[in-house]
This record gives C-alpha cells, sequence and structure tokens, in this order.
C-alpha cells in the first residue's frame, strides 16, 4: 500500500525500479510454460505504461489479480507445487507496480523482486538462470543506491550510471570471498534435510507404466535427459540401449512393472565379452528409475540392480546425479548351458494376457503357431522373423496417431498399421505372447549426439524409446527392435539429422550448440554436482584424502573468520564520502597536504586559503574555488546541480 508521508518518486528513480524489477522478472518468465510467460510479460510492460503515477483504482487492482492469479490456477489445473508457486510469484511482481508512488514503494517493489531470482533455482540451476540472477541482483543494488541517493540530496543524482555499477560490484568483491568459502566448505549432507515441493505439472520421463500415446510429449522435449562420457572405447550408436524400466504386466490398455519380478529367478541373459565404462550424468526427474547401457554388470552406490537389469535408485532423482556404470553387451548365444529354462513364475507372467482382449491378434498369432509347429527356440524365432517382416513391408513409422479403443493391439496392427515405439513394442510382446513365446516391454533411451568439444554423448528425452525382449531357450532373453525394423532412421540417424537445440538444423550453428551444451556439462560437474562425497575429497591433492567431519568444520571455520576480517578492513579502513562536491575538496586538500600545507581540522576554509596563498602567491585561484564552495556548502542559493558539476569539475582541475 502506497505511504503518503514518504518521499514522491521521481521519474528517474521510477524507471531505475522498473528496470530493476523487470531484470529480476525475466529468469523467472523464461521457466513457466511460453504462452503464461509472454501473458505475464506483456501485463508488466503494460501496467508502468498504463499507470504512470502508481495511482491505480482499487476495482482495477482487483480485477486485475483475479484474473492473472485465475489463467496461473487454470493452467496449472488448481495443482500447487514449484511451477505454481513460481508462476503466482512471476504474476505478482508483474502487477506490483500499480501501486508505486514513493521511495518506501519502490525499496518496496524491489525488495520482493528480489524473491524472483531466487525462485528461478527451484526450477532450473543452469548456469543461464544464475547469469540473469546475477545481472538482476546487481541492477537492484544500483536501483537500491539510486533511492538513497534520492533521500540524501538531489546533488548525488549527478553520478553516472556506470559509477553506481561499480560501487556494487565493489561491495559484491567485498563479499565474495565469503561466499566462497561457504559454498566450499560449509559441511554438506549427503541426505537434505529438507525438501521443496514438487513440480505441479509433471515432466515428460519414464516411469513404470506405459501407454500408447502417452509418449507424444517426452519424444518432443529437446532437452537433455542424461550425458555419457565413456572411459575407453564406446559402443556405435546404434548398439546404445539405455535400458530402463522392465514392464511386464498388461491390463488390455497399459504395461506396467511388476516390482517382485525384478528379484525374481536369475539374470537369464548373458553379457557379451566386451566391457564398456562410463559416467552417467543424469538430470532430474523426481523418479527412482535410472539407465544404464545393457547389460549393466552391478549396480553403482545408492541404487539396487534386478534380475532383469533394471536400476533404481534409493532416492528420488532430485537433482542432477552422477554415476560411474560399467557395462556389456548381450552374448549373442548363452555361454552358460544351465540356461535352459526361464523361472516357471517368470514365464506365466510373461505369457499372461488379460482374458476377452484383441482377438485378431491372437487368431494370428494361433495361425502362426500351427504352421511354425510346437514351441522350441527354431520355431519361436520363426515366428519372431515373420513379425518383423511383417511389420517391415506394411507399417509405417509416425507420430501422428488416433486415440485406439478397447483392442489397442488389434486396432494398431491390422486397422492403423502405423504408430512409434510404445504402439510396435506393445504390440509385438502381445503378438508373441500370443504364439507361445515369452516376452515383455523394456524402456529407455537409444542413440546419443556426440558431442565433439567434450567428448560425451548427449541423451535428450525425445530418444526414449521402448523395445521388445522374448525369451528363447538357450539363448535367454533376446532383444527385438520392430520399430528399428519399420523406421530404422528412427534408431540408427541420431548424428546428422538430430543435433541439440531447438535449431539444430542449421549446420552453421552447430558448433555454438555444442560448446553451450559443453558449457551446460561443465556447470553441473564444478558447480551443482560438488556433493559432500566431494567436498570430503577438496584436499586430496594436498594429501588429505578423506576431510572428516571435525577437520571441515575448523576449515570452515578458520576461512570463515579470515573471510570477514578481510571485509571488515576493506569496509572501514576509509569510507568514501558520499558527496561529490566534498569529494572533490578533499581531494584538493591532499594535494597541498603533499606540499606540508595541510588544512588543520579546526580550521575555517577561507583561513586556510589565505595560508596557502601566502605560502604559495601563484595558487591565488584556489581564493575563488574557496569561494565557490563555501557558497556551495552554506548559501541557500547555490546554482544546482549545473552549478555544483562546474565546482566539482573546476576543483578537480585545480594544481597547487
Amino acid at each position: 500500500m502506497a505511504d503518503r508521508s514518504a518521499p514522491p518518486l521521481d521519474p528517474i528513480a521510477r524507471r531505475w525500479t522498473l528496470a530493476a524489477a523487470a531484470a529480476c522478472l525475466l529468469p523467472l518468465l523464461l521457466q513457466v510454460p511460453p504462452l503464461l510467460g509472454v501473458g505475464i510479460g506483456a501485463v508488466a510492460v503494460a501496467i508502468p505504461l498504463l499507470v504512470r503515477d502508481g495511482r491505480a483504482p482499487g476495482w482495477l487492482r482487483l480485477l486485475l489479480i483475479v484474473a492473472l492469479m485465475g489463467t496461473v490456477m487454470t493452467r496449472y489445473e488448481f495443482r500447487f507445487g514449484r511451477d505454481t508457486g513460481c508462476a503466482l510469484l512471476a504474476t505478482m511482481l508483474a502487477l506490483k507496480p500499480v501501486e508505486m508512488r514513493s521511495l518506501r514503494d519502490a525499496r518496496s517493489l524491489l525488495g520482493f523482486a528480489l524473491f524472483a531470482p531466487f525462485a528461478t533455482f527451484l526450477l532450473d540451476q543452469g548456469p543461464l538462470p544464475l547469469t540473469l540472477g546475477l545481472i538482476a541482483a546487481v541492477t537492484v543494488l544500483a536501483a537500491l543506491l539510486k533511492l538513497t541517493d534520492i533521500e540524501v540530496g538531489e546533488l548525488s543524482s549527478t553520478d553516472k550510471p556506470w559509477r553506481r555499477f561499480a560501487t556494487v560490484a565493489r561491495m559484491i568483491a567485498i563479499g565474495l570471498p565469503l561466499a566462497l568459502v561457504v559454498f566450499w566448505l560449509f559441511p554438506r549432507f549427503s541426505v537434505p534435510m529438507w525438501g521443496v515441493p514438487e513440480r505441479a505439472l509433471s515432466r515428460p520421463g519414464l516411469s513404470d507404466r506405459m501407454t500408447p500415446g502417452d509418449w507424444i510429449d517426452l519424444v518432443a522435449d529437446d532437452t537433455p535427459a542424461l550425458r555419457a562420457t565413456f572411459i575407453g572405447a564406446a559402443p556405435p550408436p546404434s548398439q546404445m540401449y539405455w535400458r530402463g524400466p522392465v514392464l511386464w504386466d498388461f491390463d488390455g490398455r497399459s504395461w506396467t512393472a511388476v516390482e517382485w519380478s525384478r528379484s525374481m529367478g536369475r539374470t537369464d541373459t548373458a553379457p557379451g565379452p566386451k566391457r564398456y565404462e562410463y559416467v552417467l550424468e543424469i538430470e532430474p526427474t523426481e523418479r527412482n528409475q535410472l539407465v544404464a547401457l545393457e547389460l549393466p554388470l552391478a549396480a553403482p552406490s545408492g541404487s539396487q540392480l534386478g534380475k532383469d537389469f533394471s536400476l533404481r535408485s534409493d532416492e528420488p532423482l532430485n537433482g542432477i546425479t552422477r554415476w560411474r556404470m560399467r557395462s556389456a553387451p548381450r552374448a549373442a548365444l548363452a555361454t552358460d548351458p544351465t540356461r535352459t529354462g526361464l523361472h516357471p513364475a517368470l514365464r506365466r507372467l510373461a505369457l499372461r494376457l488379460p482374458p476377452g482382449y484383441n482377438p485378431r491378434t491372437r487368431a494370428l498369432a494361433d495361425a502362426w503357431r500351427r504352421e511354425a509347429g510346437p514351441s522350441t527356440a527354431a520355431s519361436d524365432n520363426a515366428i519372431v522373423k515373420r513379425a518383423l517382416a511383417w511389420i517391415r513391408t506394411e507399417f509405417a513409422y509416425t507420430l501422428d496417431t488416433p486415440l485406439l479403443g478397447r483392442n489397442t493391439v488389434d486396432e494398431f496392427l491390422f486397422d492403423e498399421k502405423a504408430g512409434f515405439c510404445e504402439h510396435y513394442s506393445g504390440a509385438f510382446v502381445v503378438l508373441m505372447r500370443s504364439a507361445g513365446i515369452p516376452a515383455r516391454v523394456v524402456t529407455g533411451y537409444v542413440g546419443g549426439y556426440r558431442n565433439p568439444v567434450g567428448d560425451y554423448w548427449l541423451v535428450r528425452r525425445s530418444d526414449a524409446h521402448a523395445w521388445a525382449e522374448v525369451w528363447l531357450d538357450g539363448r535367454g532373453w533376446v532383444r527385438v527392435d520392430p520399430t528399428a525394423a519399420v523406421a530404422p532412421e528412427r534408431i540408427y540417424d541420431t548424428i546428422a539429422d538430430r543435433r541439440p537445440g531447438a535449431l539444430g538444423g542449421f549446420v552453421g550453428l552447430t558448433p555454438v550448440f555444442n560448446v553451450g551444451d559443453w558449457m551446460r556439462r561443465s556447470w553441473n560437474d564444478f558447480v551443482l554436482g560438488y556433493n559432500a562425497a566431494r567436498q570430503r575429497r577438496l584436499l586430496e591433492s594436498f594429501g588429505v584424502p578423506d576431510l572428516d567431519s571435525a577437520r571441515l568444520i575448523q576449515l570452515f571455520v578458520l576461512a570463515t573468520v579470515l573471510a570477514m576480517v578481510g571485509m571488515l578492513w576493506l569496509t572501514t579502513r576509509q569510507e568514501r564520502e558520499r558527496d561529490p562536491v566534498l569529494r572533490a575538496w578533499h581531494r584538493l586538500e591532499r594535494r597541498y597536504r603533499r606540499l606540508g600545507l595541510a588544512r588543520a581540522s579546526h580550521e575555517p576554509a577561507a583561513i586556510w586559503v589565505e595560508r596557502v596563498i601566502a605560502a604559495r602567491p601563484q595558487a591565488e585561484s584556489l581564493r575563488r574555488l574557496s569561494a565557490r564552495f563555501v557558497d556551495w556548502r552554506y548559501a541557500r542559493d547555490h546554482g544546482g546541480i549545473a552549478g555544483a558539476e562546474g565546482l566539482i569539475r573546476d576543483l578537480r582541475k585545480h594544481r597547487p
């Protein structure tokens, strides 16, 4: 609410305040849905133009609040979370200038605006939000300095903007050592002591459930899902199947994981002789599902490996996590002669189909079984090849698929004959199960883009994929990718056609995207990946392999004390004179001090000037300067800002 007793806001201070508020709002607007961000941004621009004096009628303010709040809540379907809270904060910040009339209102707006860049970090902690947040914070501090200058007096407004920013930069530089000490040495906990609310809008990602059509948002999302750095040789992109959740149960429409199957039986798939070592940097998903290049040989610390080679983290992936893994490609044939059968419970699960669904698919599979003969490795393999040949010749790949009805597999195989990996993998598994071949759906990612700048592989959410695995006696679980049969370019052409970035089609800009993504990865590694384990190894290069808690606290206290002593010394050694005329006068006095003509603290300016002229007659001009300075300090009419600027200029020019 406006304070009528507070000093009014002049146009220059108003512009400074609005610019600082806009700088704070910008990083937050980039995190909300684009259409909503444009709308809030338009309101933020329109309000200062329409309400120039900060005197909007009460009914108008109420109408704007109700309309914008209602729009935000409707967009987020009245679900509360980080997204909703941040969007509401952006809305309130955009509306706040409707009541900005005094210096107190301006300070209130700037204080409130500082919440915006910090709220941005709840949604994205990348280098761009940090850069924009720092710019916003510097702008706000400069605006606050401007407001303070106005309160001090009109003269201070002669300061140039760059001088104001230089003052802010000096303040930041003084506090920077303490900030670095807190970042590097403040004890970090392996498990956060508190959490933040989950996002109101769930981000597309892998889960334990797959329904045909659900992945449309996922395959359209070009943001990174993970980055992989291989230690040694990397497999070819066509063999980069990043294995995620394994789905066993089908209810006629959706596939879901069965938790008990992860620990049932043996690992009935033989790894090949090759080994791949790599480090995965996985983007946050707020879920426990991990991916690994198949087949992972062991669970990294903090995760669990199921018998079906699916990995789960012990804690939800709420931030960027790094996992060092070791995998092997699956063997072409089983090398263990004892792997002759599937556990009975798993076999029943891998053949189970809901009754009453997809009669045409069942009839086709029965016919194929009768023609192939009783179930053996050879006859089962013949049915698999027959199904792939059928798909390869009669089907098409498209993301534009209609909503299927009750018998989803029948409609896809016999009517539509077009879809994407969700349709192909699910329908293929139903077809195999109907023919008596155990099968399951595996989800994850496939392929990747090699960034030559950092020599790592980038896998995006749009690389999400689903494939099938069938059980063949003597070979174990065998991967079958029906989507690759109909659209191999979807799987293999991951380098030429799928460069990172929304504008990746412009070949000339690819190096820019490569450098940008490499910077993002470096940021993740240097800042976001600095966790408790890395903090313990902070002094490893100095011969201290493990910095225990007691030593860490001692080091933190010592560094903090040193940083604060340095801040205290820098801030108290010489307080800067705020009045530029006095500052120029004191400089002039220092010039004469070097000649042994310093002014005594009790000595009036006029008496000191006469003493100086007596000693140095050539300093006659100092008498006129002194008179002008005294007029400025004590006379009522001193010429305003223009007079002050001229006096400052002449004081600076004067030499003994």
